[in-house]
């Protein structure tokens, strides 16, 4: 590993360490974006790999906040398993709505990771101290994400960003010694 990676790395734990919100985009960011119709409910899918990382946060204090512009009742319910700390529908800014959580949870900018996929998250970029992309997003989101998962939205990529994130904080089972 080059000095200069090192020094990257370092930078990157610095700043993943004093991360104490992680917000997420829902579709195709814990999802694969496809969106599957039965009868009239929609159905999604979710990693269970995912899943489990997500709720390690929990465990490290760290608040968990989805903000998607869609939504269904498929959402509600992960989100209740996960422990989510709240869980924004239909959103259409998700600029201010990011900014409402923080102030409501008095968390600043350098204390928030955002995760998105797509163009509408890059609204968030602004507003956090670290942006992160699975594998699959829009090249406008992979240019300016700070970290850019290996894999794609819904099977890996939010699991990646919490191991990181967890690591950091010496909180990933297994990290603590």
């Amino acid at each position: 590993m080059s000095e200069a990676s090192e020094t990257a790395d370092e930078d990157l734990s610095r700043r993943l360490a004093k991360i104490r919100l992680a917000v997420f985009d829902v579709d195709g960011t814990l999802t694969d974006g496809r969106v599957i119709y039965a009868g009239a409910a929609e159905q999604q899918s979710f990693s269970v790999k995912d899943g489990y990382a997500l709720a390690r946060l929990k465990h490290a204090d760290i608040a968990q906040v989805w903000i998607t512009g869609r939504g269904c009742e498929a959402t509600e319910r992960r989100a209740r398993e996960l422990g989510v700390t709240e869980l924004l529908l239909k959103v259409r800014d998700k600029t201010a709505a990011l900014a409402e959580v923080q102030a409501r949870l008095g968390l600043s900018k350098e204390e928030t990771l955002v995760m998105g996929d797509d163009i509408p998250d890059l609204e968030m970029r602004a507003g956090a101290e670290l942006f992160a992309a699975p594998r699959d997003a829009a090249p406008e989101v992979v240019e300016r994400a700070d970290i850019l998962s290996v894999f794609d939205g819904g099977v890996g990529a939010a699991r990646e960003v919490c191991r990181l994130l967890l690591l950091a904080q010496g909180a990933w089972p297994g990290s603590e010694g």
